[in-house]
């Protein structure tokens, strides 16, 4: 039975099919199930409408997730498998699980496919002589009339961005669902991180075709004063971790980790790299997933086709360019596993500032250097702005002075999902919203909705809603604003204070307040939320609400 979200990708797919003579994407985050919406489809395409199906994949362990899926969602239908690491060449079943690399040269082997499924559909390369896209335009020269569906949690490339357009080979995302719905559905374990204190300063290592050069990179992090460092602290952060992921930055790097883990604090740590013999690495990750190994390190070999559901701890040992690389090391932990309340990601390569929230990656092209994080995060409103800004343009927040953060003695927390520690909550016992006006902005400034919360006779909680804004601090309004009420999302903050007062919000019972060391202020994390209004609103309901010019910090 699959999940209310994957079947709606089921039914988008199928729409998309049949309204437009294009390709279209599905974007579902990391340890959503991507496997059961291509078993879903090639079990339709199969049985409902007697076409074949080929399903493409780059890594073995992928074919196998995706085959085995298919068998449990139906095990009387014929499926065959053509891949060199898994010695079989079958070529005439109704649906085919196939690796890219063994398959690529052999289109003219098969009876004509009608539809192609493409496993981590941002791997192919644009270039029209890579080999997904020489493939399929054999395949195409057989069948004109094949389509093409294309699944993959990161629909972008580190060099030309999104990866579908009008006139490339990717068209249109037909649907896509996002990580922090999935989390607060409960259907994806929640992240949490810390930066390392031992700091990499990356602005020295030579950038080449958008991302930095593995062996400047690698020399960089194998400092030995970093290597113990970074041990050390995965250590002393892991007590009550159950599995931790390790991406090491090279081959040396992943091995003196290794060693370092061993030697000096008598832990057992597993090593795989695309030159470990298949066997052996085969049993390192069943001792892995079976809970046996508590310690993984590895370079370049589990970003996509790994699954995991017991990584509770995730190190990010390698600073990257690439938004699709950081999520993907990222997203081994977004599994869900019995006893496993969220995941933690240790981040000693800047890459959660670098790229942002994992739930809204930057992936507009870069400056080629490296140095300070382009973005932080305001701990009043959560916009992601840049982190040159001493206050937050958009709620009036005033950073600490980059000294006091440079020496302060405790590792940063920068947000993945959410930071900290310390959560309580507190019954709400009323609610006010006026118009908020940033002190001393011009006439034309965008304005924001406040919202004060009272808890207690002289306890309040405020958070800013941006209506008026632009980008991330206007999606987080809509998102607020959708999980309230039924009306239009607005676009003042005046029209959404009017509507608030009149009654359009849901209301809320209860809210979770998270306090962290070293921030200055308090920020809401979770909400209890009544029933939804009944019905819209009048759009014309109209009420003069007084600027709040002034804010008390």
């Amino acid at each position: 039975m699959l999940r209310h979200y994957q079947n709606d990708a089921v039914q988008a797919v199928y729409q998309h099919l049949q309204e437009r003579n294009d390709n279209p994407v599905v974007v579902l985050p990391t340890g959503a199930g991507k496997s059961w919406v291509i078993a879903q489809l090639a079990a339709d395409v199969s049985l409902r409408w007697n076409g074949r199906v080929l399903v493409l994949a780059h890594r073995r362990e992928l074919l196998e997730q995706n085959a085995d899926k298919l068998r449990q969602l139906n095990g009387q239908l014929k499926i065959g498998l053509f891949s060199a690491g898994l010695r079989r060449k079958d070529s005439t079943h109704p649906v085919i699980f196939a690796g890219i690399q063994s398959i690529w040269k052999k289109a003219c082997d098969f009876p004509p496919f009608d539809i192609v499924i493409i496993d981590e559909c941002h791997l192919i390369n644009p270039d029209e002589e890579g080999m997904y896209r020489r493939f399929l335009a054999d395949l195409r020269v057989i069948n004109p009339q094949l389509r093409v569906i294309g699944l993959t949690a990161t629909p972008y490339r580190l060099k030309t961005g999104r990866i579908c357009s009008p006139d490339g080979f990717l068209n249109q995302i037909c649907y896509e669902v996002g990580v922090r719905e999935l989390i607060v559905q409960g259907y994806l374990s929640p992240l949490i991180t810390k930066a390392g204190r031992e700091k990499v300063d990356t602005s020295g290592v030579q950038v080449r075709g958008g991302e930095f050069v593995a062996g400047l990179l690698e020399s960089l992090m194998d400092e030995p004063q970093l290597v113990e460092a970074a041990c050390r602290e995965t250590m002393q952060q892991t007590r009550d971790r159950k599995s931790v992921l390790i991406f090491a930055s090279g081959v040396r790097h992943g091995q003196h980790v290794a060693q370092r883990l061993k030697t000096e604090h008598g832990v057992e740590c597993g090593f795989v790299t695309g030159e470990t013999p298949s066997g052996e690495r085969d049993r390192l990750l069943e001792r892995f997933k079976s809970g046996d190994l508590r310690f993984l390190c590895n370079v370049n070999v589990l970003t996509t086709g790994f699954d995991a559901p017991n990584v509770d701890c995730v190190v990010l040992l390698r600073p990257t360019m690439s938004p699709g690389l950081y999520y993907q090391m990222v997203g081994r932990g977004f599994r869900l596993a019995p006893g496993k309340q969220n995941c933690l990601v240790l981040d000693f390569g800047g890459n959660v500032l670098r790229h942002g929230p994992v739930d809204a990656i930057q992936i507009e092209k870069r400056e080629a250097a490296g140095g300070e994080a382009p973005l932080k995060e305001c701990p009043i409103c959560q916009s992601m702005i840049l982190a040159g800004y001493a206050t937050c343009p958009h709620c009036g927040y005033t950073f600490p002075p980059p000294d006091k953060q440079k020496h302060e003695a405790q590792a940063t927390e920068a947000s993945i999902l959410s930071a900290g520690a310390n959560d309580e909550q507190y019954e709400v016992l009323d609610i006010f919203y006026r118009v908020h006006r940033k002190k001393d902005a011009g006439p034309d400034a965008p304005k924001s909705m406040r919202v004060d919360y009272q808890l207690g006779l002289n306890h309040w909680q405020s958070e800013f809603i941006c209506f008026e804004h632009t980008g991330y601090a206007r999606q987080k309004a809509e998102a607020w604003w959708q999980q309230r009420s039924p009306d239009p999302v607005p676009d003042t903050a005046e029209a959404a204070v009017t509507l608030a007062n009149a009654g359009a919000l849901r209301v809320t019972h209860a809210i979770t307040v998270r306090s962290v060391p070293g921030e200055r202020f308090d920020r809401i994390v979770k909400y209890d939320l009544g029933s939804a209004p009944e019905g819209r609103l009048e759009e014309s309901i109209v009420s003069t609400v007084p600027d709040d010019d002034e804010v008390p910090f």
